[in-house]
């Protein structure tokens, strides 16, 4: 690994380490789109650089999301009720975006990525109010669906699912720090599904490089993870002291702007 490419992990594992403990997301919507540019400039992966890019997101969500999840616990951020409802869906869902993944053209699923995020950051960049139109939380059969949608799409995008898991609990009215939290704690199984399963769906495919098992390719993870699980505390730490508005409407435009970049670079 030349000292470039090993730079460029760091930063990428700094900035999305960050933004995990801020908004309870995993960081894969910075890591993979930063990912499909580094691989591509150091021509590895071939035809298979998103479904690379998405795998090694998710291994790498694994120690980030453990990091942000504890410092939220630890300032009470954290409904271990609702999320003992979600996970059983989630890690179900996240399973059969997997297995089917891989039979996703790899053009497809970086426009499918793209899309998704132009649909969120809009979300949050026209969201007016913590609290309005709340609606009740759903049972637990409803629960569990709505779990299996975070883990589906988690997984097809490579993402720890807090821009799917954050809005639908502030909807039911959740405490919006109390949801970023939740969401920290819930990417965590996301990730440890969506990885074991992104192994299993790239194992033995060829045009994969040598440190990589499936679809991960660990000297990214390793090299991302030096600066994430550092910077995921941080994070969390500044969720609970600067505006949560704010904060929604930036990492709006931030998903915007990385949409685009997908869509149209």
């Amino acid at each position: 690994m030349s000292p470039i490419e090993l730079a460029a992990y760091i930063l990428i594992g700094a900035f999305s380490g960050l933004l995990a403990g801020l908004f309870g997301v995993g960081g894969g919507a910075v890591i993979v789109p930063a990912l499909i540019l580094v691989f591509g400039h150091i021509a590895i992966g071939g035809d298979w650089v998103p479904h690379l890019a998405v795998g090694t997101s998710l291994a790498t969500i694994i120690g980030t999301g453990a990091a942000s999840a504890r410092a939220h616990h630890r300032r009470g951020g954290v409904r271990w009720e609702l999320f003992a409802k979600l996970v059983p869906g989630i890690v179900i869902g996240v399973w059969i975006g997997a297995a089917v993944v891989s039979w996703i053209p790899a053009d497809w699923l970086k426009r499918l990525f793209a899309v998704f995020l132009a649909l969120v950051g809009s979300r949050m960049l026209l969201s007016q109010s913590q609290n309005a139109q709340t609606r009740p939380m759903p049972g637990m059969p409803g629960l569990l669906a709505a779990g299996g949608g975070i883990g589906l799409f988690s997984s097809l995008v490579g993402i720890g699912g807090g821009t799917l898991t954050v809005p639908f609990l502030s909807s039911r009215g959740i405490d919006m720090r109390q949801a970023v939290g939740t969401s920290a704690a819930c990417g965590l199984p996301i990730a440890i599904a969506g990885a074991i399963g992104f192994v299993l769906a790239g194992w033995g495919r060829e045009g994969l490089p040598p440190l990589a098992t499936g679809f991960v390719y660990w000297p990214a993870v390793l090299g991302m993870l030096i600066a994430s699980m550092p910077t995921a505390p941080l994070g969390a730490r500044l969720a609970h002291r600067l505006p949560v508005k704010t904060l929604k409407r930036l990492f709006g435009v931030l998903l915007l702007l990385i949409a685009t970049d997908l869509a149209f670079g």
